[in-house]
């Protein structure tokens, strides 16, 4: 990339999925893709495992339901894409019309082995309908290491796109400072961070995060109705009578100077827009660069094994 790029429009997709239904997720999440390039965004951002949901039970149903534990995986896993099949097609598809950058979350099958284990994912795709590549979580937090597997050093990736430097982690790994690291020591500028968190110190995070990285963050989590789940799936009973939302969303995205410049977006189904313009990175740089004089390689050392 040469020179900083044009100014661009973000967007930040606060979607809900049809609950562990691929083919209707998918197409749910081609026509946001297609709303957002209506709207003249570059970059569409979509939730954490946004295909084909997140498997919130993991934190509702103790661990020893294995019965219903059990029966969800078969259908989380039945809701899974392999990359590439089918789906990532018609979203590849939907990306190349809409002429715009696409960073979804997935729930991916290992089909180079088993075809039964999964992993949590953000999927990569490009304005000409390619996928450019993958990034598989590092270790799923808590109980969702009974969902998914971890990832390793080989999809700790960045691209480097038309709109900038383009990169991201996921959820909570993003709390883990060694990713985060090699993230910024591979210039990201456009920063993804697909996630279920809606909390107010999540939001504190992205915005330490942005400034700490000198970089735009694309905060996205779901809008989730307990309407959204099935009646058919018994763990819903578990949750609090008044619990209507499962997921609030507060969604954001935020500038290098730690500003929130679009969201948070609270219970409302949206998609949040921001103009990202990395001419303002620069400014952010010249007092603290944290993967430039503020690296002291001759204290430190930083290594990613693939």
């Amino acid at each position: 990339m040469n020179g900083t790029p044009r100014p661009f429009r973000a967007a930040a997709v606060q979607g809900s999925p049809v609950f562990l239904d691929k083919k209707n997720t998918v197409e749910k999440a081609c026509a946001l893709i297609f709303e957002a390039g209506r709207n003249d965004a570059k970059l569409a951002v979509f939730p954490e495992a946004f295909i084909s949901g997140y498997p919130d039970w993991v934190w509702v149903l103790p661990a020893g339901h294995k019965a219903a534990i059990s029966d969800l995986y078969a259908d989380f896993l039945n809701a899974a894409v392999t990359i590439p099949d089918d789906s990532t097609d018609k979203l590849c598809k939907a990306a190349k019309a809409a002429g715009i950058y696409v960073a979804i979350g997935v729930n991916e099958r290992n089909d180079h082995a088993s075809n039964s284990s999964l992993y949590n994912t953000i999927l990569y795709i490009d304005p000409n309908g390619k996928i450019m590549g993958r990034h598989r979580k590092l270790i799923p937090t808590g109980g969702e290491r009974l969902m998914w597997g971890p990832g390793d050093g080989n999809t700790l990736v960045s691209f480097d796109t038309e709109l900038g430097r383009l990169g991201g982690l996921i959820c909570w790994e993003n709390y883990m400072p060694l990713p985060r690291n090699a993230m910024y020591m591979d210039g990201v500028q456009i920063y993804v961070a697909p996630t279920w968190d809606q909390s107010e110190q999540w939001q504190i995070a992205m915005r330490h995060i942005a400034r700490e990285g000198g970089m735009y963050v694309i905060a996205v989590a779901p809008a989730m109705h307990r309407d959204d789940i099935p009646d058919k799936y018994d763990y819903k009973k578990l949750y609090p009578e008044d619990k209507e939302w499962i997921n609030q969303g507060n969604s954001l995205i935020v500038n290098p100077a730690g500003q929130i410049i679009a969201g948070p977006a609270d219970c409302t189904r949206e998609i949040l827009y921001a103009e990202i313009d990395l001419a303002a990175i620069p400014a952010q740089k010249w007092i603290f660069d944290v993967a430039g004089h503020y690296t002291r390689p001759d204290v430190f050392h930083f290594e990613v094994k693939k």
